[in-house]
């Protein structure tokens, strides 16, 4: 009896012995934990290869103020939180942040989603962008090189016609005047650390940034002026109509030679020109205005609900837009959104300043001096001179100048 007890004792004591020498399973543990939140060497390494980093761990390494030492004790000042764990709960939003300064940003001392808007501004915007108006201009050198000038087939008649009134050619320049400056200033704003720090040299690009950016922002209040007079102007002379079919049909007369499709005051090329600058203008001074008043008009909150209430994200595969957006993030959608259609709107008016310049004859004098060749407006614009002979003679003046 004593022997059989004895024998379930040790059985009992070695199962439990080997039990207790059974490793426990290992919790996982994070590396960043012995760096105190710091990112480790794979991190780094991740960083350079472009690729996203998981940065759980240092959003929560912030310190612990239940483990600070005393008041009086050597780093006791510090609260439980090392200078590198006051900076993380700054990037990433957690600090208990006081400000005197009152405004919807005056609290954002580190805004760590505004490097994804660096990155893009400084990598595909400026390269694409740059792209485009290469291109463009390339283009247009390739069909001045084939084309050459378009000229009025005809003999110049010596007698001209009013083409656009006093008022109209105000409006047109200060409307072109102003883009061509807001559009050399921008371009100086987005590429000058790119390209002109690299040739001037910072002091010399401080000052023509700083230049750049007053005459920006003030200049842009004579371009949505003139934005609103050539609407007024010229809206009703730009409504499409059939002639318009038969003008893109055959290319505007602008590859063949001879060939001059009927026209009123406007044909449909200028008429694409003409909406382009509507929409693009309204856009652009839009973006402009938010960039200029960014917490009294903030846009891309309540247009990016918009696009969520009617599903636009996904008809191209995309999650839903963020509503919620603090300041800077409205800043940074609006100039993106400003300097991409500043880009096509740019490239656009390089086509029309190629083909009321150099590409064809006559047509500088249009807004010039507003009175242009017999001729010249018989072939390119034959339906309007008829109506203006019409109405001459129904008001018994003159037809041409001579």
């Amino acid at each position: 009896m004593l022997r059989a007890f004895l024998s379930i004792f040790l059985c009992i004591a070695l199962a439990t012995g080997l039990a207790a020498q059974a490793p426990a399973p290992e919790q996982p543990v994070d590396p960043r934990a012995a760096t105190g939140g710091a990112q480790t060497l794979e991190d780094i390494m991740a960083r350079q290869r472009g690729e996203k980093v998981d940065d759980s761990f240092r959003r929560s390494a912030t310190g612990d103020p239940d483990q600070a030492a005393a008041i009086a004790a050597q780093l006791g000042t510090l609260g439980g939180a090392s200078d590198a764990e006051v900076f993380r709960a700054l990037r990433y939003g957690t600090a208990d942040v006081t400000v005197t300064a009152r405004g919807p940003a005056a609290g954002v001392l580190i805004q760590d989603g505004g490097m994804w808007w660096l990155a893009f501004r400084q990598g595909p915007l400026a390269k694409y962008g740059a792209w485009l108006l290469g291109g463009t201009l390339g283009l247009l050198a390739l069909f001045y090189a084939l084309r050459g000038k378009i000229r009025i087939d005809g003999e110049r008649s010596g007698r001209t016609i009013t083409r656009f009134s006093g008022f109209e050619r105000f409006g047109h320049w200060l409307f072109a005047g102003s883009f061509l400056v807001l559009g050399a200033t921008g371009l100086i704003s987005l590429f000058g650390r790119m390209v002109l720090i690299p040739l001037f040299g910072h002091q010399a690009f401080s000052t023509l940034a700083v230049a750049s950016k007053w005459i920006h922002n003030n200049i842009a209040w004579a371009f949505m002026v003139g934005l609103l007079i050539v609407i007024v102007n010229w809206t009703l002379h730009n409504i499409p109509n059939r002639h318009d079919l038969v003008w893109l049909a055959k290319g505007g007369g602008l590859f063949s030679k001879g060939v001059h499709p009927p026209a009123r005051k406007f044909n449909a090329g200028q008429k694409l020109i003409f909406w382009g600058c509507v929409v693009l203008g309204l856009s652009i001074s839009a973006s402009g205005l938010s960039l200029l008043f960014p917490f009294e008009m903030p846009m891309f909150a309540k247009t990016f609900a918009i696009l969520n209430d009617i599903g636009a994200p996904g008809w191209v595969g995309l999650a839903p837009l963020p509503e919620q957006l603090a300041a800077q993030e409205e800043m940074q959608y609006a100039q993106l959104w400003h300097a991409i259609i500043a880009f096509v709107f740019i490239a656009m008016i390089f086509a029309h300043i190629y083909l009321g310049t150099v590409g064809m004859e006559g047509a500088f004098d249009a807004m010039g001096t507003g009175e242009v060749d017999e001729q010249w407006a018989r072939e390119h614009h034959g339906l309007w001179v008829e109506e203006v002979e019409a109405r001459q003679s129904e008001t018994g003046t003159a037809t041409p100048a001579e």
